[in-house]
């Protein structure tokens, strides 16, 4: 379970990035398509700090990093690559990938900050609370390291691209989101926990 939880986290990092791209609209609201990925990693971090411990969840961060930083490596490495004659969508390519860059280079300081917060967070109400109250950690951690992500991550993604009330309006229509999605998704965490604690126990058992 531990390996693909981690899997599962190193994936959705980088298809938010390649999503980071892409602005939508919901009614007057913008929101950059990758919130509905990367919100999902912050349940992931918590669930392997839950289950296998506070230096297990650092390292599925560092690990998320890393692949990151290998991810960014070879997008650039593909962009400057020369198109063959043929190839009519180097422009289209570049400004896809080339435009996702910026945001790579955004969620990467925003994550190294809000995931260590989310896990320093998380392990200090469970010093305080023991096994119970799963609901407040998650929660709590959570929202507090979206709050600082959503302000770094927009404003190096998107500051000069678009006016500043947008950019505001951005901030606070994603952090209200993540909100949501932080309350919705306690349900899937206790779920996702006693799923991890059953493969954890099992593994246990064959090992002895």
């Amino acid at each position: 379970m531990f390996v693909y939880l981690n899997a599962l986290f190193v994936g959705l990092l980088v298809v938010s990035n390649i999503l980071g791209v892409k602005l939508f609209s919901v009614g007057e609201f913008v929101l950059p398509a990758a919130v509905i990925v990367y919100v999902v990693t912050y349940i992931i971090t918590d669930v392997i700090g839950e289950v296998y411990g506070k230096e297990a969840a650092k390292q599925t961060v560092q690990a998320g990093f890393f692949t990151q930083l290998v991810v960014l490596f070879f997008i650039f490495i593909a962009i400057e690559l020369p198109a063959a004659p043929f190839f009519e969508a180097q422009e289209e390519f570049s400004t896809i990938l080339g435009g996702s860059f910026r945001v790579m280079v955004a969620s990467l300081l925003s994550y190294l900050v809000s995931q260590h917060l989310d896990v320093s967070l998380f392990h200090r109400l469970k010093k305080r609370h023991g096994a119970k109250k799963l609901w407040v950690r998650n929660n709590v951690s959570t929202m507090s390291s979206q709050f600082v992500d959503t302000i770094i991550f927009i404003a190096i993604a998107f500051a000069g691209t678009v006016p500043f009330s947008v950019l505001l309006g951005m901030i606070g229509t994603q952090y209200v989101f993540k909100l949501i999605v932080a309350i919705v998704d306690t349900p899937i965490t206790y779920i996702l926990v006693k799923s991890a604690r059953k493969n954890h126990s099992l593994v246990d058992e064959k090992a002895a």
